[in-house]
């Protein structure tokens, strides 16, 4: 059976499918174990289409059921359904609060719940992160998972979990600790890892 990272690989024929292309991209996806029943995973840097192409096998290839967030123009015909099929779901990010409660509640209704986000909210280069991500996680009380990937390497998974703190400062620069020497596709358009108005990093 098919390994990832020392781990047996899901074991359905799309599970396999999709081991075998990443192993043909040459590809290596990474977990960190254990993993939480609930998380609100964010995924970092984001230059690239590929990389919702390369997550989304290694997600098959681990049969995780994750969730996703994207803008509700994603969800419009004729690639809505499947879209939803693949766990994504709708947000209208013109409303400022209601998406982080309605969120919250998906966590609530559930015992097991994975939600994946982008905090740059887009694959162009973003001066500082959307903060949706800390207020979901706080108001769930749930753990960050800190996914990644790396052209360099070609690594793509789940590197490890942080429970926040509550002080945005404190946690942010253990995010951006992690995050130190994961490189995107198209480096430049990696923007800084900080909330609006925060200062620059050193």
């Amino acid at each position: 059976m098919p390994a990832i990272d020392g781990h047996p690989a899901g074991a359905s024929p799309r599970a396999r499918l999709a081991v075998n292309v990443l192993a043909l991209c040459r590809w290596r996806v990474v977990v960190a174990r254990p993993i939480p029943e609930k998380a609100v995973i964010i995924f970092y840097p984001h230059t690239s289409n590929w990389d919702f192409i390369i997550g989304l096998l290694a997600k098959w290839a681990l049969e995780f059921d994750v969730h996703w967030v994207g803008k509700d123009s994603l969800f419009h015909a004729p690639l809505g359904r499947l879209f939803r099929g693949w766990g994504g779901i709708a947000v209208n990010r013109s409303e400022p609060t209601g998406s982080i409660a309605r969120l919250a509640e998906e966590f609530s209704a559930h015992d097991r719940f994975l939600l994946a986000l982008a905090p740059e909210g887009t694959r162009q280069r973003a001066e500082h992160w959307r903060s949706g991500f800390y207020h979901l996680a706080l108001a769930a009380k749930v753990p960050l998972a800190l996914a990644f990937i790396d052209y360099p390497s070609r690594e793509v998974g789940v590197g490890g979990y942080l429970d926040l703190s509550g002080d945005p400062a404190r946690d942010m620069a253990a995010i951006a600790a992690f995050y130190v020497g994961r490189t995107g596709r198209w480096p430049a358009l990696q923007g800084p890892i900080r909330f609006e108005g925060a200062p620059p990093r050193d």
